[in-house]
């Protein structure tokens, strides 16, 4: 019987609506947990994943089945739903996002950089830290289409 199999992992990165810092402590475990859940549905295993009071990073595996457009955009409609009665009631996720292809070997890694978030930004803020991402992956970008 044919098979078709994949594994492929994002790093998916995105902000709140006008990069609000909105995301407190102590909401984080429960918003965090729920993100997890939301991606599980739709068949993506959470590698790690860290939200900051303004974005959020999730390592993921894509499913075979859905694209990346699909999937960021179910997991930002039902979280945003979630989060409007969890977090606050004006919550939302900016409009765009950032996905990087993440190696086998580079797992490891980028799980570390992702648990390390609030040490990486009292360095760096989350603009610097995404166009330092768009750069070093050579993606092309519009600063006025940025952030939305």
């Amino acid at each position: 019987m044919p098979q078709s199999l994949a594994k492929v992992y994002l790093h998916i990165v995105f902000s709140t609506k006008n990069r609000i810092s909105i995301i407190q402590d102590e909401v984080r475990p429960l918003a965090q947990a729920y993100f997890v859940q939301v991606g599980a549905n739709l068949g993506s295993f959470t590698e790690e994943i860290f939200m900051m009071p303004d974005h959020i990073h999730w390592l993921c595996t894509l499913p075979r089945t859905i694209t990346i457009a699909d999937l960021v955009k179910n997991v930002k409609i039902s979280s945003s739903i979630k989060y409007k009665e969890l977090i606050h009631r004006d919550f939302e996720w900016q409009k765009g996002y950032g996905a990087f292809s993440v190696s086998q070997s580079k797992l490891q890694t980028v799980k570390r950089y992702i648990q390390n978030q609030k040490q990486h930004h009292q360095k760096l803020d989350f603009q610097a830290e995404y166009r330092r991402f768009l750069e070093e992956c050579q993606i092309e970008y519009d600063e006025k289409f940025v952030w939305d």
